[in-house]
Order: C-alpha cells, then structure tokens, then sequence
C-alpha cells in the first residue's frame, strides 16, 4: 500500500539534510524509540548524543502502518520515499520537555504546536538529487578544509549580521584554531530577524575587509531555526562536527529567544553532555562580550571588573532596533563598512 503525503519547505531541507550527513546519524526521520530518547535523554536509542527531535507529522486521518512505502511530494512533485517504521504522537509534555515552556509567545512552540501531533518514523529517500545541487555537503566542506591546510576548523553559528560582540568571539576562535567557518543560519527564522541576504552581506563584507583572507570560509546553513536554547546549542554542535569543524563556539543564550532561557543554559547542558560522553567536537563556551566604557574596548566578565558599572550590551536585538527606528549604531556595537554592506542588501527584515 502506498500514501502519498505533500510536505512543506522545512521538511523537504530537513530530508535533504539527512541525504547529505548534516544530520548524521540520522538515516530519516525519529521512529518513536529515537524520539523518546532524544526527548527524554539527550540520546538515540543506538546511544548517540542528539538534542533536537527531527520528525515527520502527518494528518491523524492519514495514519500509516509499519511496512508502508510514503511518497513524499513538495509542490505537487514526488521528491523522496520514506519507509515506515512506526507511528506516536509528539505530546504537550514533550514540547515542553524541548522547549521548556508551552508558551504560545515562544516561536518554536507555536510552530510545533501549528503541526499534527502524529508523527511517522523510518528511513527516508531523495529521489530529486538537483535538490542536492546547492545544499551544504559534509564531504565538500571537509576537502575544502583540508584544501586551505586547517588542521583545527571552528564553526560559528549565528542568524544576524556580524556585529562587534560576535566579532570578539570569532577572533578568539581564531587564536585557537587554523580556520574559522562561519556558518550563518539560512533556513526559517522568526519574523523580524534579519535576512539571509543581510547576514550574508555583513560577512562578505566583513571576510574581504578585515580577517586574513587564508584563514576564513563561509557558508550558509540551510536549517530552520528551533529556538531551543540549550538543546539547540548542542544539536549546532553536532552538525558542525559532522561538516568538519573540530571547535564550536557557543556564547551567550545560544539559539534562545526572549527571555525564555538562562543566559549560561546551553554553557550548562553543553558541560553536562561533553562531560560525560564524546561528541566528537571541542566547544568552547564563551561568556558574553560587551563594551566596557571604563576599559574603552569589548570585553567579558571573565576579564573585566567593570560589569554592573560601565558595560554596554552589544546584540542583534539592539541593532535591529536602532535599525527599526531609522538610526545609526553606535560604532562600538557595529562597524559602519558593516551597516552600509546591511543597508545595501535590500530588504534587511523578515516580515
């Protein structure tokens, strides 16, 4: 018996990802034993780390069974097959236990929540490979690493434009490792965040004016943002290990959305999990940067005393507000080569 189901733009990159090992070890999308897991455990049912459960939901009145072949069709096109292995449901109390929250507010719940609960497991087939034409590919990223002659590679996530606070993070990546990847998020994000065509300006800019030219690559990641804040910090982790990176850096309230985690949760959960079993990726959990006005330059509490006193915060929140409200940001917060590179992409928000 064979159903066909027609999924969205996030599922399809979801399987394309799998196709390509971004999201080894996964061979498809969560059967029930890998979400219950992953969900309660941090861990698949083989014993692999995995934060972030990646699933397939169906309509509950096109329910499948096991054994079943689902052609999987996007724009009325048949693009993958997936192999049933089983079906469950994805419940409040596990978005909760994701998420940690049921708030409407929170974007990834809402979206999670816009979903059927009913989920499908099993194994999943590209079959339209010219999806695979322009997708991040592990296999070229580590050949372009060993290319450049990096022994060392770390990754940095982020989805706004390069500002002097991820600046700071990025250097002292630098001083770490042979290279640094920049790979800013290109997938889904939450209205009002910047444009994939202003990040990916800011950096252009950004990599031809001021890093060594030998010692930067940039890509972009085709993924959709969960907001889950801690989880979401390891999971980022785990696909830059798998696209070559041997150090991740993760700061301040990683993948988090107002005020829905602590500033240090990813520090936290990242320590538990490296602490107890190998991720196959070093991270390097940095504290906030900012712009202490006594010592005259961008800092961290780990090594300026000026924190309650003298610290301007530096973010992608601020700057999109100063944007928002027609002014310039401040140079301390934003380089000007990079204000005009945002301003000359074009449309700068997701609306």
């Amino acid at each position: 018996m064979t159903e066909y189901i027609e999924i969205d733009e996030e599922t399809l990159q979801d399987i394309i990802n799998i196709e390509t090992g971004l999201l080894y070890p996964l061979k498809g999308f969560m059967n029930e034993a890998d979400f219950r897991g992953v969900v309660d455990s941090y861990m698949l049912s083989d014993g692999q780390v995995f934060t972030i459960p990646v699933t397939l939901d169906v309509p509950d009145n096109a329910a499948p069974v096991s054994g079943q072949t689902l052609h999987l069709s996007f724009g009325g096109r048949h693009v993958a097959d997936m192999e049933v292995e089983d079906t469950y449901y994805m419940t409040d109390e596990d978005i909760e236990k994701v998420f940690c929250t049921l708030d409407m507010s929170h974007p990834g719940v809402r979206k999670e929540k816009e979903r059927s609960p009913l989920r499908v497991g099993g194994k999943t087939t590209l079959l339209d490979k010219t999806f695979l034409q322009d997708a991040l590919n592990p296999e070229e990223t580590k050949k372009i690493f060993a290319d450049k002659g990096w022994k060392t590679v770390v990754g940095f996530q982020t989805r706004n434009p390069i500002h002097k606070a991820h600046e700071h993070l990025q250097r002292i990546g630098l001083e770490v490792c042979d290279g640094l990847f920049i790979n800013p998020i290109v997938g889904w994000k939450k209205k009002g965040d910047f444009t994939q065509e202003a990040v990916v300006a800011a950096y252009e800019r950004m990599a031809a004016e001021f890093y060594p030219e030998e010692s930067v690559y940039m890509a972009g990641l085709k993924t959709q943002m969960r907001y889950a804040g801690p989880r979401e910090a390891v999971f980022h982790a785990i696909i830059r290990r798998n696209l070559g990176c041997t150090h991740f850096i993760i700061g301040r309230d990683h993948a988090g959305v107002g005020g829905f985690y602590g500033a240090y949760d990813a520090h936290a959960l990242a320590r538990e999990l490296s602490g107890k079993y190998d991720l196959g990726i070093e991270l390097l959990l940095l504290h906030e940067p900012y712009y202490c006005k006594k010592c005259g330059m961008v800092v961290s509490e780990k090594n300026c005393s000026h924190y309650k006193t003298d610290r301007i915060e530096i973010s992608g929140t601020i700057i999109r507000k100063y944007i928002n409200e027609g002014s310039i940001p401040d140079e301390i917060m934003l380089r000007k080569e990079i204000f005009e590179a945002i301003l000359g992409c074009g449309q700068i928000f997701i609306e």
